[in-house]
């Protein structure tokens, strides 16, 4: 079983930075595109950043030029380094990955979530 597991949220003061990572464990086939989800308090999850298995990456447009999305597919891991952050990025994020598995099903697997609470 493929299991997704975040770590490196935390409460940050405003304009400062934080790093999450994503790691998928267990066995698998492949891992097709990795990404970053958030919800804030009474809001739906919202895609913020996706990274393809040859690295292609897009940022949505709220978080453009703050966030980076990175992935080390020998580690079967990827990273959102978050950079002047904002209150409004409070949320919990959550890291999302599409798996092939070992009988080429393809899955669609989420972690657990790590907050991010942006306050002074």
């Amino acid at each position: 079983q493929v299991q997704l597991v975040e770590s490196g949220g935390g409460l940050v003061q405003p304009g400062g930075s934080l790093k999450l990572s994503c790691a998928a464990s267990g066995i698998m086939w492949r891992i097709k595109a990795m990404a970053w989800y958030r919800q804030a308090p009474g809001m739906q999850r919202v895609l913020v950043a996706r990274a393809t298995s040859s690295s292609s990456t897009n940022v949505e447009d709220s978080v453009k030029g703050r966030f980076t999305i990175s992935r080390d597919n020998a580690k079967n891991t990827v990273y959102l380094q978050m950079n002047s952050l904002k209150p409004e990025d409070t949320a919990v994020y959550y890291c999302n990955a599409a798996v092939v598995t070992t009988s080429l099903r393809e899955v669609e697997i989420w972690g657990q979530g790590t907050l991010v609470t942006v306050a002074p």
